[in-house]
């Protein structure tokens, strides 16, 4: 990643970083908890309710 960045690149770099946070625990509470998108089989407490989480290093925006 270059240091002088386009501002396309730049937008999307800050869509990606404001998406990448949990749910908030209010939504949970108006939906009754019914909002969970994770999978039951690898249950992590922060991937369970938001299944796009994404890790820095393991899952690449492709920019």
């Amino acid at each position: 990643m270059p240091s002088h960045k386009s501002f396309r690149t730049k937008q999307k770099l800050a869509k990606a970083q404001k998406q990448n946070r949990p749910i908030p625990q209010w939504i949970r509470l108006r939906t009754d908890n019914t909002i969970r998108y994770g999978s039951l089989d690898a249950l992590h407490a922060r991937d369970a309710y938001n299944a796009k989480r994404r890790h820095w290093r393991k899952t690449r925006i492709g920019i």
